[in-house]
């Protein structure tokens, strides 16, 4: 039953996945003619950092199943997944000037909110993972420490 404590995060995980996956397979292909292909490779470039980010949230879920939890390798894991947070606020960041003229063509204010919304959550993201990285670094530190006492 050890193993199996993070099952419920690792279906969350999968499940938050899914939405973005079939958006990327069905519905960014039907805009092909109407947004410049910088936008569509943009989108597509933040959707593999975001598989990556996905990625790297299982194989932290993983090793706190193994009881690795406090380990280098755990910390590597949130590094990885603020890294992808902040390439995906940059990313969105460098399409925001190529949608303006489309909002304003458009007249569709929404469509440079929509990628602004994006790096403030992954923004929040990527804050959540260093402070969570800081936490559990300082925590390894204190162990190995009382382990070299013992």
């Amino acid at each position: 039953m050890k193993e199996y404590s993070t099952i419920f995060l690792k279906i969350a995980v999968i499940l938050i996945g899914i939405p973005v996956l079939a958006l990327c397979i069905f519905w960014v292909p039907g805009f092909i003619n109407y947004l410049h292909f910088s936008i569509l490779m943009g989108v597509y470039a933040s959707a593999i950092t975001y598989f990556f980010a996905l990625y790297q949230a299982l194989k932290l879920l993983s090793y706190i199943d193994k009881n690795k939890a406090f380990s280098q390798i755990s910390v590597n894991a949130l590094k990885n997944i603020k890294y992808c947070a902040n390439t995906i606020s940059i990313i969105y960041a460098g399409l925001v000037p190529f949608l303006v003229p489309i909002a304003e063509a458009d007249d569709a204010p929404g469509l440079v909110a929509f990628p602004i919304i994006i790096i403030f959550g992954s923004m929040v993201i990527a804050v959540f993972a260093a402070v969570l990285q800081k936490l559990l670094k300082e925590a390894i530190d204190i162990k190995s420490e009382n382990d070299l006492t013992v």
